[in-house]
C-alpha cells in the first residue's frame, strides 16, 4: 500500500537538497510550510529575518509547485500557534499517516518533536539528520573523542583534507592552513568599497513586508531597508558579486571597522547559507576557483573558506555535541542586565552605537562587530549570557540557535568552560581604535581610561581583569596582562575599578 505522507519543512529548511524534500513524492505526499506564531515570537525577532523567511518560504512553495509537489501552506494570519498544531491540523484534513522532518537547528524543537509529537499526534515522526552540513554529527563525535581540547583549528584541517579543498599534493596550499595573520588590517579609506547591489522586493516579498510590518510593530529592523535575497537564484547572484567584486579585498579587511559602510567587503551569505538558499560546498568550491583563477588572493580564499568549512561546521558540532547542558554555562558568572540601549543604540560610544544601530537597523553586523564590539562590551560588563544570548538570536537575519549560541556564549562571552576559546575575547578600546575609524567621531578618548572623557572600555577592561584575576591568573595566554596588572600601584588599580564600577551604575 503506498500511504501518503506529510513533510513539514522548516523556514531554514528552503532546499531541494535536504532529506525530508529529497524523500517527498509528487503526486502522494504532502509539504507543509507553516508560519506560525510560537516560532516567529519566542524572542524579539528581527522584522528582516522574519520577511527573509517568510518571503522564502512562500517563493519555495512555488518551486515545489513547479516540481508537481503538493503544498500545504500556513500563513501568519491564519493565527496557528505552533508546529505542532500546524501538523495536527494538516493531518486532520488529510490521508497522511506518518510525518517526516529534517532535524530543526535548535535542540527544544528537535526535542519535542522526537519525544512529544508522536503521541500527541498519534501516528509516527521521523526526524532525519540534516545532512546538507558537510560534518555530521558522528563525524564531529569521532573527531571529538577522547580529546581534551576541542580547538576549530585542528577541525577545520581534517575537513580541508576531507573535502580536498585548497589541497595541493596532500598539503595546503601555499604552505599553511591558515592566514588569518594577513586578515586584520584597518581599513582607512585605503581601497575603495564596491557599491553592493540590492534585491528589488517583487510583489510577494512586498505583500510579506507589508505583513510583518503590520504583525510585529515593535520588534527591532526597518524594513524600508530591505534587500535581501529570497529566492536560490538571487541568492547565487548575490554571492556570485560578492566573488566578482569583493572577495578580492575581502580576506585584508575582513576585521576591519567602517564608519562609512555596514557591508565592507563582507559576503553577506550567511543568512542564505543558514535558510537553504545556498549550499556550504559549492560556496567554498567557488572561492577556491576564484583563487585558483587569480581573481584573488590565497588569504581571502582561505580566510572565506575558513568561515565556512571550518568555523561554521565546528561551531554547529560544538551545538550537537553538547546540548542541552551547554546552554546552562556561565562561567563568570555574569548576570548583569542588559542596558535599554541594547533595544535603541542610544549610547555615547560611538562604536557601540554604530554597531548595535545598524545590527538594530538592517539585522546585520560582521563578526568582529559582534565579537570584538558588541560582545566585548558585554563580557567586560559581566552582562547576563541568557539575556545576551537571546539579543543576538533575535537581532541577527542569520541567527538559529545551533549557530548563535557557541558563537556568542562560547566565543563572546568566555562562559563556556573554555570550550571553544582558551581565553576570553577582551580588548581595551586601543584595540577599537586600531580597528577602524569609529573613535574618531566619539566623544571618548581611547588614550585615557579614567574621567569623563575616556573610553569605557579601557576601565571595564582593567575591572574585568581585577575581577578575574585568580582564575585568569592561572591562565598561560593571559599571564603578561595579569602580571601588568599586579604591578600597578594599587591606589591606581583602585581608582580605575571603581570609575568603571561608577560608570556601569550610571548606564543601569
Amino acid at each position: 500500500m503506498n500511504e501518503s505522507k506529510l513533510i513539514l519543512v522548516l523556514g531554514d529548511q528552503l532546499s531541494l537538497n535536504q532529506p525530508a524534500v529529497k524523500q517527498a513524492q509528487p503526486g502522494r505526499d504532502i509539504i507543509v510550510l507553516a508560519e506560525v506564531v510560537e516560532e516567529a515570537t519566542y524572542v524579539r525577532h528581527n522584522r528582516h529575518k522574519i520577511a527573509l523567511l517568510f518571503a522564502a518560504m512562500r517563493h519555495f512553495r512555488l518551486e515545489l509547485e513547479a516540481l508537481g509537489h503538493t503544498v500545504h501552506y500556513i500563513a501568519i494570519d491564519q493565527g496557528v500557534a505552533s508546529l505542532e498544531e500546524a501538523v495536527s491540523n494538516v493531518l486532520a484534513q488529510t490521508a497522511t499517516n506518518e510525518v517526516i522532518i529534517c532535524e530543526p537547528g535548535e535542540y527544544r524543537l528537535v526535542n519535542q518533536m522526537r519525544t512529544a509529537w508522536p503521541s500527541s499526534l498519534g501516528v509516527p515522526v521521523t526526524v532525519l539528520e540534516d545532512d546538507r552540513f558537510l560534518a555530521s554529527h558522528e563525524d564531529f563525535e569521532i573527531w571529538a573523542h577522547g580529546k581534551k581540547q576541542l580547538r576549530m583549528e585542528f577541525f577545520y584541517r581534517k575537513m580541508r583534507e576531507r573535502y580536498q579543498i585548497l589541497m595541493d599534493e596532500g598539503q595546503p596550499a601555499g604552505g599553511k592552513w591558515n592566514y588569518d595573520a594577513d586578515n586584520r588590517v584597518g581599513w582607512r579609506n585605503q581601497v575603495g568599497i564596491p557599491s553592493r547591489p540590492d534585491v528589488t522586493p517583487d510583489a510577494i516579498t512586498a505583500e510579506v513586508i507589508d505583513t510583518v510590518n503590520a504583525t510585529f510593530p515593535d520588534n527591532p529592523g526597518n524594513l524600508e531597508r530591505f534587500r535581501l535575497a529570497v529566492t536560490r537564484a538571487d541568492a547565487e547572484r548575490q554571492f556570485d558579486w560578492f566573488v566578482d567584486n569583493a572577495l578580492v579585498d575581502f580576506g585584508t579587511y575582513q576585521d576591519a571597522l567602517v564608519e562609512e559602510s555596514p557591508w565592507v567587503f563582507h559576503g553577506l551569505i550567511s543568512m542564505y547559507l543558514n535558510s537553504g538558499l545556498l549550499e556550504p560546498l559549492a560556496v567554498c568550491e567557488r572561492a577556491e576557483k576564484a583563487w585558483r583563477e587569480g581573481k584573488c588572493s590565497l588569504s581571502a580564499a582561505e580566510g572565506f573558506i575558513r568561515q565556512v568549512l571550518g568555523w561554521r561546521e565546528y561551531i554547529r558540532g560544538i551545538y550537537w555535541l553538547l546540548m542541552p547542558e551547554y546552554k546552562t554555562r556561565n562561567t563568570l558568572g555574569a548576570t548583569r542586565r542588559l542596558p535599554n540601549y541594547f533595544w535603541d543604540a542610544n549610547t555615547e560610544m560611538r562604536c557601540l552605537s554604530r554597531a548595535i544601530g545598524q545590527s538594530l537597523d538592517h539585522g546585520y553586523a560582521h563578526h568582529i562587530q559582534r565579537l570584538m564590539v558588541i560582545g566585548n562590551f558585554a563580557l567586560l560588563a559581566g552582562l547576563d549570557v541568557m539575556e545576551v544570548c537571546d539579543w543576538y538570536l533575535a537581532v541577527y537575519v542569520d541567527a538559529y540557535e545551533w549557530v548563535e549560541l557557541p558563537n556568542t556564549l562560547g566565543m563572546a562571552l568566555y562562559g563556556d568552560n573554555a570550550v571553544i576559546a582558551s581565553k576570553p575575547y577582551a580588548a581595551s578600546g586601543k584595540y577599537i581604535q586600531k580597528q577602524g575609524n569609529h573613535c574618531q567621531q566619539c566623544r571618548y578618548k581611547p588614550t585615557k581610561v579614567t574621567g569623563p572623557d575616556a573610553c569605557p572600555f579601557n576601565s571595564l577592561y582593567w575591572r574585568f581583569i581585577d575581577k578575574h584575576i585568580d582564575k585568569f591568573g592561572k591562565n598561560p595566554r593571559m599571564g603578561l596582562v595579569v602580571a601588568n596588572w599586579r604591578k600597578r600601584d594599587p591606589d591606581e588599580r583602585e581608582v580605575i575599578v571603581r570609575w568603571a564600577d561608577k560608570m556601569m551604575e550610571d548606564w543601569t
